[in-house]
């Protein structure tokens, strides 16, 4: 079994805060990760916008697209408008053959609210979620009929966050919707990673490797503070700086036959982790997980 390794932009140029790392540049962001071993990059805002740009873009810097964001409004939008305004997006993905789009709705997040607790997010009843879901299965067949994959990220602040609304996200789609899974956001949602892998192996198409430091995950959540005040104390980390069992995640990948992208998702502030020191080592825990599992990493 073969895997690749790939990374998000966000250590060196969060999109969110940008003030955070504005002493990064995003040609920096692909000559380091390229350097360090990584052979994908997610899509980041400060890339060229037009396709062909974007393909010179990756290419000087022998880098493969291995996903990207893109923001949902789903909710209040038509399966019609919706796919309307993803069109462009869509079409740019396949033409740059990347394994999926990372999709999440962004409609009604508190994800980039600075004044918002990320504990004041969104919640929708199962019967909701249900809906949405059959809405999202539609979205989700019109992409494919593209040739594209749509990957569901669950996300902090979101009204999928918690290990129980992935689920209704879930039971209610049809199989074309599948699931970014991101280990650091389900345990920060209060999730079990292992269990919720083993209930949707069929349809994990994507994976964040994410790690969380527990102790900083509890004071956002007992005082209050939003997604983004998470982000600068440093509740997100590369894989083997926090808690998570990344082994165990990895093993289990091996269990699931998977041969996608494994992608790092960690962004902190760069003045306490420095974005090549940090990726370096989330790289290399990989390199150790997936060789103790038996999953061979494309270079």
């Amino acid at each position: 079994m073969t895997v690749k390794i790939g990374i998000s932009p966000i250590a060196w140029q969060n999109d969110d805060l940008p003030d955070l790392t504005s002493a990064y540049t995003m040609e920096q962001c692909l000559k380091e990760a390229r350097e360090i071993g990584y052979t994908g990059v997610e899509r980041g805002r400060r890339m060229p916008a037009d396709t062909e740009g974007l393909k010179a873009y990756l290419q000087k810097y022998d880098i493969a697209l291995c996903g990207g964001w893109c923001s949902g409004n789903l909710l209040v939008a038509s399966v019609e408008e919706e796919c309307a305004a993803i069109t462009q997006q869509v079409d740019q993905f396949i033409a740059l053959n990347s394994p999926c789009l990372v999709y999440a709705e962004c409609s009604n997040t508190v994800q980039g609210m600075a004044n918002t607790p990320v504990n004041d997010r969104p919640k929708l009843s199962r019967d909701e979620v249900m809906a949405y879901a059959r809405k999202l299965s539609e979205v989700a067949k019109w992409m494919q009929d593209r040739g594209m994959v749509l990957s569901y990220h669950h996300h902090m602040g979101s009204f999928i966050e918690s290990e129980e609304e992935v689920t209704w996200l879930m039971e209610g789609s049809s199989p074309e919707v599948t699931l970014c899974f991101d280990t650091g956001h389900l345990l920060f949602g209060g999730g079990d990673v292992m269990a919720t892998m083993d209930r949707w192996a069929d349809r994990i198409h994507h994976v964040h490797f994410k790690d969380i430091r527990p102790d900083i995950v509890k004071d956002v959540r007992e005082n209050d503070r939003s997604f983004l005040d998470a982000v600068i104390a440093g509740a997100f980390t590369v894989p083997g700086d926090g808690c998570i069992d990344f082994q165990a995640v990895a093993d289990k990948l091996a269990k699931m036959s998977f041969n996608g992208w494994i992608v790092v998702e960690a962004e902190q502030d760069p003045a306490k982790a420095p974005p090549y020191e940090y990726s370096q080592k989330g790289y290399q825990h990989i390199l150790e997980v997936c060789a103790n599992a038996g999953l061979t990493v494309e270079t």
